[in-house]
Parts: C-alpha cells; structure tokens; sequence
C-alpha cells in the first residue's frame, strides 16, 4: 500500500497555525524609510497543476500548497551567498525569499511583506491561494491585509489611502484575507514593494518537510550566522486532535470541500474531513496534477493501481468499475483504506493510517499540519 505522492515544484504557504513569527516584530520593526536599498534575489517560482477534469466539482485551489518549515531573517537582507547555502542544505525543496518592512498605511503603523504573485500565492493558506479575485487585486497593485489590519487602519475594499514608507503616495485595498502569518498586516506584489522601499529579501521561507525541525533550525542559524533570526514554523511533533463532523451527507457534492466531508461522514465516520482534504491537496491540489507519477500512481488522491485494485470502491451512487481518475470514487476510497488502517480512532491510529498512505514520517507531519489549518480557516 506503499504510495509515492507527486511532489510539487513550489510548495508551502505563509505560516503554520497559532505561530507567533518574532521574525516580523524583530526584523520588520524599523520603517522602510530607515532602510536602505539592498539587491535583489529573485524569489522562488510556483507552478499551478493542469486544470482539473471535467468532474462537476468547483473550489478546488490553484496550485500545490505544502506546509513551510522555516522563516529566517537577516539585518539588512538575505544576500544570493546566503540563499545559495539554504538551498544546499540537506532536506530543503524551496525556498521564498520575500521583501517587506514597516510603512504607514492611512495614518497606521503597518507590517507588510512583498514579492511576485506566482511566488506567495502556494505560500499562503487554502483559502487565500484559491481566491482568484484577491490575487487579481493583488496583480493590479492592491494592498491585501489581515481583517485586524484593515479594522485598525479603517481601510475598506477598493478604498484608497495615503501610504508613507520610502515614498509618499497612495494605494487601493484590496481586500482582507488570511495570510497565516503573526504580525503580518499586508501584502504588495513585488513592483509595489519596491515602489515603497520595502527590502529586497528580509526573510525567506524554508521547505525542508523531511528534515528534523531542531535540526533544520541548527543548519539555516549556522548558514546565515550569528546574526540572523530563524523560527520554526511548524510543531515539532503535529497535532492529532482534528474536528469530527459529524453532520448528515446532504447527497452528491459539489465542491471538494463538501467531498472531503461527506466522504469522511459516509466512509469512515471518526475521521476528521481535513486529513482527506490535506491528502487531496498535497497529492494532486485537489484533482490538478493526477499523474502518472514517477511511480505510476494516478488520480486525485495518487493511487497506485496496484493498491487501488484492493481499495478502489464506487463513491456517492455512481455504477461500475471503479474510477482511479473520478473523485467521487478516489476520495472515498482513501477515507476507506485510511479507516481500516485506524484513521478513525485519532491519536497513534491516525499517524500511524497516514504513514501507510505514504512511508514517511514528514509527510505524516505534513498531511496534520494541513489539516490543523484547514480545521482552523473553515
């Protein structure tokens, strides 16, 4: 039952739940006109997955999002040497170095971070990455911040407001959303950052999900030096204790998220929808990328065919053979295996049914992680 995931080429997202980053308080604490203009380092690319099939499901995110690792800072910027030497330590799949400072937004000390959108977009959380109409704002020059910022600043969506940081000048809000990180107010895309005099990679994301953290942590303190501030962004053992809901399956869905938690309720009762919906969206971002993987495994929750000959059932009412490609049939197959594995009596049984998903101890730390957030936002 061994199955490989098909791993993304840009992962993560802005933060873990209920991690209170020193790194924006510490670092980004000084205005960006206190701060002079470092060079740039270009920030890490994303990818987005093919689009979904023909399934009639609606919501499903835009690209691969996987839990960071690390967000690390440095007085002054991260230069290329220093971004050189994360990316060669051993565990690390990417990195985001991202630009940001302290500016005044309609009269309102603000913490804002900056950088390309298809960059942040995988590193923010599920709710956020899915917005089409938030990262549209975002391309056209909008500021998007925390509900608590715009409360404080009293910024309203689509108003413009007076901006001092390097420059005097104005800017639109965007809107408000979720961007997963402590002390972090708001985001620009990168041309306004550098409009503003934000500086040029202040901190820098860190995926590494095989590695210890302590030891992650070790590494980047030692590749940076004395100076830099480095944060876990992650517990280092995640938490079981997810939501059951425990409400009736309403019929056939019509989004992944009805999927994931009718698929929990109707094939195994006990198991929190959001280990189902972290596995979907780590696998194949909820039906974007189905494979074939480099080890063959295919659909949306990455079945080898092998193990889906053995667990692969017809979902919500639908006739004949089981459908490897069909998320009506590959989601509740999943909450299948994973509650005769003994997803659904939480705790050991739980890590233990998503470690036989994929025989890998990050990934069951990662799969929990994700689903910490997803039980969080929804």
């Amino acid at each position: 039952m061994i199955r490989r995931r098909l791993l993304p080429s840009a992962a993560g997202r802005l933060g873990a739940v209920g991690v209170a980053v020193a790194v924006a308080v510490a670092v980004l604490g000084i205005t960006a006109a206190e701060l002079p203009n470092h060079r740039v380092v270009p920030a890490g690319g994303a990818s987005t997955g093919a689009p979904s099939p023909g399934t009639g499901l609606t919501g499903a995110a835009t690209t691969h999002l996987v839990v960071p690792d690390v967000i690390a800072s440095v007085p002054g910027g991260l230069t290329e040497a220093d971004m050189a030497k994360i990316k060669k330590l051993s565990g690390v799949r990417a990195v985001l170095a991202i630009d940001g400072a302290r500016i005044t937004v309609n009269g309102v000390l603000l913490t804002v971070l900056a950088a390309p959108a298809a960059a942040l977009r995988p590193w923010t959380p599920p709710t956020t990455a899915s917005s089409q109409r938030l990262w549209a704002a975002f391309q056209a020059g909008d500021l998007i911040t925390t509900g608590q910022a715009a409360a404080a600043a009293h910024l309203a969506s689509g108003g413009n407001y007076p901006v001092a940081a390097a420059v005097s000048t104005q800017i639109s809000d965007g809107g408000t959303a979720l961007l997963g990180v402590a002390g972090v107010d708001g985001v620009v895309n990168q041309a306004v950052g550098k409009k503003l005099g934000l500086v040029s990679n202040i901190a820098v994301l860190v995926n590494a999900p095989a590695a210890d953290i302590r030891t992650l942590v070790s590494q980047v303190q030692a590749a940076l030096g004395a100076s830099a501030r480095v944060v876990p962004l992650v517990p280092v053992a995640a938490s079981t204790n997810l939501p059951v809901d425990t409400t009736p399956p309403t019929g056939r869905p019509t989004n992944y998220l009805q999927l994931f938690q009718e698929s929990a309720a109707m094939y195994c009762p006990g198991l929190s929808w959001t280990v189902l919906a972290a596995i979907g969206q780590i696998e194949s971002a909820d039906g974007q990328n189905v494979g074939p993987s480099t080890a063959g495994a295919l659909g949306p929750m990455q079945f080898l065919p092998s193990t889906w000959a053995v667990w692969g059932i017809d979902g919500f009412g639908d006739t004949g053979a089981p459908d490897i490609m069909n998320p009506f049939d590959a989601v509740p197959s999943a909450a299948r295996m994973l509650c005769a594995d003994g997803a659904a009596n939480g705790g050991a049984g739980l890590r233990q049914a998503i470690f036989d998903y994929n025989h890998a101890d990050w990934y069951v730390d990662e799969v929990l992680a994700l689903a910490a957030e997803y039980a969080n936002e929804y």
